[in-house]
This record gives structure tokens, sequence and C-alpha cells, in this order.
């Protein structure tokens, strides 16, 4: 054989295909079969592991060898996998009606059914569950992950009664350290010890993700083959969920090196991701029965839940420290100093939460440093390379001089970097820069396999040396953590808004638009995704409440549009607390129309923060519709009252009281619509809620905190007949008879037409330019006019002016807050703030004629 062509590596592992040994473990026996049931392949020990007499025929039926009864629950377990990596459980079933008791799993894998068999351990289910509770509940009691992982090490270790176990953490180059350890006390240890990606192929990685556990029982036991090797396509079964799946010979030969006999892994995942395993290892053969093994897979599940749950409370102590820098920040730099001015503020501050060794600041082509950071002639040189970049995305570099070369010339002051762009062209920056560490890392063994030539060739060899071995890595500083990268990316935001705030008086308007524009994208990118998610979970929640596609479009459609309700409320007053009265106003309108008399809401008006106004969106959306489709609203007698009260401790009091409507019958099953009614305010805002199915109507009663609400002194419901709400019949007296609207959006001059006509103005001009507009005021004076500030590429002072001159009254609309305090230069009566409506539109009609 000519060896010199075979190239042999370490990615030889990760293509040796580990699923498709075609063998299995013996301590059970394996069946493969078409979706008729028909034999396909079969381990060769299974005649031995079922005590049959007779060979099971390669092409036969399934059940010619089964009792029928264990036929009939392995049909059943076989109808009921939905998921393609679910895997099926029965334990203690009597499979050819002997008496004696196997375990099965069962799972699909293409076009076949591979149907695994164990010896049953008698009783051992629910011992084995009982004991998960108590370890669980010991668990709990850990806030800190270090300890945490230690804990679970144990627990792990004396539920398994196996010699070592470790937890194995996955570093972002894949390399694994061991971050706890259980062992025996005669036993070495491997705490702290790094293991080279290549110990665990890609492959392997991926299997960990789709099968969470993995056991070896005997490392030096002959593996049992499956005949024949190939199905009848010609392919090798495949044993990617299989628990009996044999083991590579590599991998055999890595165990033998370390002198374990038995091991077994089950995988920790969290957020989808590999975060690391638990590796048990055990110095003589060892098997655990199969309810041992289902219930040390559920403590993995149940494990990764409580540590993803641990590291993301550390996350929010992060991000509790963000809000604290970027409130810090805000007071002592937005008072007045250009950024580029600001380091000896900024960075102690950032310090405290991003551990650096010194910064620099580039501002509008200015550059300024502090600490261990490059020269303003070096720092040019890598420009360049930075904004080469993602488009406002934060880059952490832990080797410059292996991305950007030009940075050698600094590398004795820095070669870490926390790039963190504050604009979008030009490039602004602040950069963070870490000095180099000689860094030390403890591997188990040298970290490479060999390669050994033999009488069939090169083949790739495992380590035999396992002993501590310390690497020097040089050129490289101490790497960002995620947690830091999550706080720079709200340093990002908070800069971004700083530099809005101390933009120079100078700086033309255009360029200062598009600053707050790369900070109003990245506050609607965040908003968009939060919208999003929570649709997403509407969706998902409400399917199951929907008998047809019609209905399940009304059902979603329905809360959809009344969250869009409270976001058009919330967003009038540029996401401030918005009127409790308004969100009633809106829900009932569908429903009741002109017979609102049916409603009475009384009480003090409460104002409620955004946070909450969606919540209650969707709560009175889901009361109204139930009331209009069982309740009070659904015939023509009932009515409904909705009292609200202010309590002592400014919290807000709903209560909610139905009568004079059909006999009410509590609902025979809980859908969404209840869950969002009886969950949602306690869930969300720590408040109360509680619902009563009266015969006679519904009662209901909800609590807001009060820091959800603000006490504005109005009062809705005024005993003297007033109005308690506003209804669409009430339009402007004595209107103008003709507007000029100047509006450059089609979609919002068609919306606006459309509302001044209902409210009883008889001529609505629009023009979308300052000629158009000029051109028309040369020849008639309106009685009103309504200017858009920003048309395309130029604004509509002119219009202004001309309309100040000629006596008319006109009102601002615009986007941008600050030009309020441009209404007296412009002559302008007021501002009309986008988003604008119908109710905004009459108002500004009656003030004109006041």
């Amino acid at each position: 054989m000519n060896t010199e062509n075979m190239h042999v590596d370490l990615s030889s592992c990760d293509r040796e295909p580990i699923h498709e040994l075609g063998l299995i473990q013996g301590f059970g026996a394996l069946i493969a079969i078409n979706l008729d049931w028909f034999v396909g392949q079969r381990s060769a020990n299974l005649e031995q592991m079922l005590g049959l007499h007779e060979p099971v025929e390669i092409g036969a039926r399934l059940s010619s060898y089964l009792s029928k009864t264990a036929f009939e629950r392995l049909r059943s377990a076989v109808a009921g996998l939905v998921d393609p990596d679910q895997v099926g459980r029965l334990f203690g079933l009597d499979l050819i009606g002997d008496g004696r008791l196997f375990d099965c799993a069962v799972h699909s894998t293409g076009a076949y059914i591979i149907i695994e068999i164990e010896p049953h351990a008698e009783g051992d289910v629910n011992r084995q569950i009982g004991l998960l509770r108590p370890i669980m509940a010991r668990l709990e009691k850990f806030s800190d992950a270090n300890k945490l992982l230690a804990e679970a090490a144990r627990q792990l270790r004396m539920s398994l009664d196996i010699d070592r176990v470790m937890i194995y953490q996955f570093h972002k180059d894949l390399s694994g350290e061991v971050v706890a350890e259980a062992k025996r006390d005669d036993l070495g240890g491997f705490h702290g010890l790094r293991y080279p990606k290549s110990d665990i192929p890609a492959q392997a990685r991926e299997l960990y993700k789709r099968n969470r556990f993995r056991i070896i029982s005997d490392v030096n036991e002959k593996p049992v083959p499956i005949e024949p090797g190939y199905t009848a396509e010609g392919d090798p079964i495949d044993l990617s969920l299989s628990t009996l799946r044999a083991v590579s010979p590599i991998h055999i030969e890595y165990l033998q090196n370390m002198g374990v006999e038995a091991s077994l892994s089950i995988s920790i995942i969290i957020e989808g991701k590999l975060w690391g395993l638990f590796a048990c290892h055990h110095y003589s053969p060892k098997v655990l029965p199969y309810s041992q093994r289902t219930s040390a897979e559920l403590f993995s599940e149940l494990f990764s839940m409580m540590l993803e749950r641990t590291l993301f409370r550390k996350r929010d102590e992060q991000r509790d420290a963000s809000r604290r820098v970027h409130d810090r920040l805000m007071r002592d730099i937005a008072a007045g100093t250009p950024l580029a001015e600001s380091l000896p503020l900024l960075t102690p501050v950032i310090q405290q939460i991003i551990p650096h060794d010194g910064a620099s600041v580039f501002v509008e082509d200015v550059y300024d440093s502090s600490g261990a950071a490059p020269n303003e002639e070096e720092f040019r040189a890598i420009i360049s390379g930075l904004n080469s970049a993602a488009t406002s995305r934060v880059l952490a570099i832990d080797s410059l001089t292996e991305r950007l070369p030009k940075a050698e010339r600094f590398a004795d002051r820095a070669v870490g970097a926390l790039v963190i762009p504050v604009s979008r062209t030009p490039r602004d920056y602040l950069v963070l820069w870490r000095r180099g560490l000689v860094q030390t890392v403890t591997w188990a063994g040298k970290p490479e396999k060999t390669v050994e030539y033999g009488p069939n060739g090169p083949r790739l060899t495992p380590r035999k040396s396992f002993e501590a071995w310390q690497e020097s890595v040089e050129g490289r500083s101490a790497p960002w953590t995620d947690g830091e990268l999550q706080v720079a990316e709200g340093l990002r935001v908070t800069l971004l808004e700083i530099i809005l705030r101390l933009t120079d008086d100078a700086v033309k308007e255009r360029a200062k638009a598009q600053s707050q524009q790369e900070l109003l994208i990245a506050e609607l990118n965040h908003r968009v995704r939060n919208i999003l998610n929570l649709i997403r979970g509407l969706i998902n929640q409400s399917k199951h409440e929907a008998g047809s596609i019609e209905e399940f479009s009304d059902i979603v459609g329905g809360r959809i549009s009344s969250l869009a309700a409270a976001h058009d409320n919330i967003t009038k007053g540029n996401w401030s607390a918005a009127p409790l009265s308004e969100l009633i106003e809106t829900e009932a309108h569908a429903y009741l129309s002109k017979q609102k008399d049916r409603l009475q809401v009384t009480g003090p008006e409460a104002m409620v923060a955004p946070e909450a106004y969606t919540v209650l969106a969707l709560v009175i959306h889901e009361m109204i519709t139930n009331s209009a489709k069982y309740g009070s609203l659904s015939d023509s007698s009932g009515r409904l009252d909705i009292t609200i009260t202010r309590n002592s401790d400014d919290s807000l009091q709903i209560d909610w009281k139905e009568s004079g409507g059909p006999p009410v019958k509590p609902p025979t099953r809980r859908g969404f619509g209840s869950t969002i009614t009886e969950r949602s305010i306690p869930f969300e805002l720590n408040g109360e809620a509680n619902v009563d199915y009266r015969l006679s109507g519904l009662e209901a009663s909800f609590c807001v905190p009060s820091r959800c609400v603000e006490w504005n002194g109005a009062f809705i419901g005024e005993p003297d007949g007033a109005k308690n709400m506003q209804t669409d019949d009430n339009v402007p007296q004595d209107t103008p008879e003709s507007v000029l609207l100047v509006e450059d959006s089609m979609i919002i001059a068609l919306d606006t037409e459309d509302c001044l006509r209902e409210l009883g103005v008889e001529n609505v001009h629009v023009q979308s330019t300052v000629a158009g507009a000029l051109s028309f005021l040369e020849k008639t004076s309106p009685g009103l006019a309504i200017l858009d500030y920003n048309l395309g590429n130029e604004s509509s002072e002119r219009v202004a002016e001309k309309l100040a001159e000629l006596g008319v009254t006109f009102w601002l609309a615009t986007g941008y807050g600050e030009m309020e305090d441009r209404l007296g230069e412009l002559g302008a009566s007021g501002l009309l703030t986008k988003p604008y409506g119908k109710a905004e539109l009459a108002t500004i009609l009656t003030k004109s004629k006041s």
C-alpha cells in the first residue's frame, strides 16, 4: 500500500462515521423493521437476548415472534413518535409471553424503525424517578454557578454509584475544560484540565445535541454486529439515536489509555447549544439499567434549565450594572463636554464592568486616548481594517495582529480590542484595549493525536498520556466575555444618545438627524423584535383555541388589533403613560357601536405606563370579547359596569361586573384567553387578578401596582350626566370650510383628508411640495392649514412664512418633539405630533375657532 498518498490529520476524526458503525454493545439487542413491520436487520445476539430457540429471519413479520400484547404496545409507542428525534420508552414489557420482562426504546431513522431491547430491572423505574426530587431540591439552593456545578457532579455520582463524574464545559474554540469534579478519594483529579477540541469530534458534538445520554458499558467487550450489514437499499443503518450504538475504535483506545473501562456522557444544553457534558468514568465494566439512564437523562434536562437560569441571573446583574453606567454617563457627560474630550470621565465608569488597560475615542476625525493605547498615527493605520467590519456591530478581538497586521506597531501596549462603533458614516469609535498576557493553559496531556504507521497504512491514535501539561500562549489578551459584549452593546446605544445630546450647535441639521436615526433604529430594532416575539407567542398559544382557520384568524386578529390600539395610545405621547378610559373605549367600540349606554365606566382617570398598558390591553380585550360572545353584552338587555378605584397605596383597582345577560357557566376548559385574563397581570406586573363566574353575571377584579400608574385628578363618568367616554358622534361645531394640508406621504395625507371630512370640513386641499403649497396660497386663503415640517429634502418654513403673512392659523405636524421651541418663531399655533388621528384633528379644529 502506498502510504505517502494517504492524508491523515486531526480532521480524520471529524470524518469518521461514528453513527454508522454497524455494531452495538452487548448489553442489549436491536431489531430494525420497515414501516410494514417486517424485519430488515437485527443484531446477532437477538435470539440469545430474547431466549428464542429459532432464528429471527430477515423479511419475517415481527409479530410472529412476539406476544400479541407486546406487539400492540410497540405499535402504540411507534405511533406516538412525532418528533424526528423522539425516542419512545417502554418499561417492563413481556416480549415473548414467558414472564421475562424487558425495557424497550423505539425511534425512527429514515424508512426504518429501530427497537432496542434490554433486560428490565424490577421496580427500578419509580425508585429512580423518586430520587430526582430531593436532588433537584438540593440544587435549587445554589445561586452561584460554580457551586451549583460542583454539587451537581457530587449528586450525580452518588445517584449513579460511579467512580468519577466531571462537568466538562466547551469554550469558544471548542476545547473543553473540567469545571467541576466528584470522584473516589484514591483517584487523581482532573479539575481545571483542558482538553483539545479534537478529543470530541464535530459529529460527536452534534450527536450529543440529538441524544442526551451516551453509555459505554465495557470498553473491552467485543461489539455485536448488525446483520445484514446494510439495508436492502445498500445503506448502513443510522444509529444516531441508538443507546446501544457501538463505539469508535479510536475512542475505545482513548478510554483504555486513561484506564477507564466504562463511561457515560450526559449532555448539558443551554439555549439549544451544547454548553457541556457530564463526563462519567468508571474503572470496571458497568451496565446501568435503562430506567436509571432515563432518570439521568431527565436530570440533565432539569439541570440544564437550572444552570441556564443561574447564568441568566448573572447576565441580569450585568445588565443592571450596565444601566447604572448608562445613568452615570448621561449625568456626567451629557452636561456639555464633547465626547472626544470626555475620556477622563468615561473610562473609570466603564472600567467597573468591562476591565481594560487603555481606551481611545475617535469622533468626527478627532482622536484621544488614555492608558495603554496606540498613538494617533498608529490608530489611523488600522481604521480601514475597522471600517471593513459589519455595520453597527461591536467587534471583540483578543489577537489584533492576526486580524490587522498593522497593529503590530503597538503590540507592546495592546493586543486585544473591544471596538464599539458609535456612528454609521463616517465611522466613529470608542475602543477599549487590553494588554497581552502570557497565558498558561493546563492541558490533560499534550493536546495532539499522533499518526502511527502499521501494516495497513497510517492511522490516527489518541494520546496515551493525560498528565497535566502546561502550554504558554503569547500575543493574546484575556478574552472578552459574552456578558462584556452585552454591556458593550448597551454602551454603544448610550453613547449614541450622548452624541445626539452633545452635538455642537454648528453641526448641520441633517447630520444631527442622521445620528438620531441611528439611535432610533437601534431602539426600533429592539422594540420590533419584542413585538414579533409577542405575536409569535400569541399565534402559538391561540392555535389550541380555534376549531377552524377562520376562527383562528378572528382570535389572533382580535388580540393583535388590541395590541395595535394600545400601541397607538401610548405612542401618541411619545411612549408615555396613556389613559385607561381610551383603552376601554377602543375595545368596547367594536361591540357596542351606538349602544354605549350599556357600558358604564366610573372612577378617577388612571394614566397607565407603557409596560402595563399592553398587558391591560390584552386582558380587557379578552374580557370584552368573552362578554360579547357569552356574557352580558351578547344580547340586547345586558349591562357592563366597570369601576375604577385608587387604592390607599396608589395602586389601580378595576372592578368588572356584568348583569342582565344570559346565565353564566364556568368554562369547561382553560384556553389561552383564560390564561391571559387570570395570569398576565400577576405574572408580568406582580399585580392581582380574580375572576368569579357567577350565575347572574361574571364578576372580576384586577389590581395594577402603583409603579405602573399615574393619577391626574380627572374623573370618568361625572354624576351630572357628562359622557364617560368619547364617541365618534362628537364632532367640533363651526369647523372651517377649507383646510390646506401640506404632507408628502400619500398614505398619511389620504388618512388625514378622510378624518377632516368626517369632522365636517367641506374642502380639504392637499399639497405635497413647497412649490405647490405656495402656488395654492397665491390663489386661495384657507381657514386653517396643517404643515408637515419635513417634506423630503426640503422644509415647509417658506409656506409657514406665507401663512403668517396672510394671517392664516396653522399647525406644524412632525415626528420630532424638539420642534416645540420653534413654534413661536414660525408663528404656528401648535404642534401636531405624529402619529396623530381623528381625536387630535378634532382638538385643533376646535382650538382654531376659539
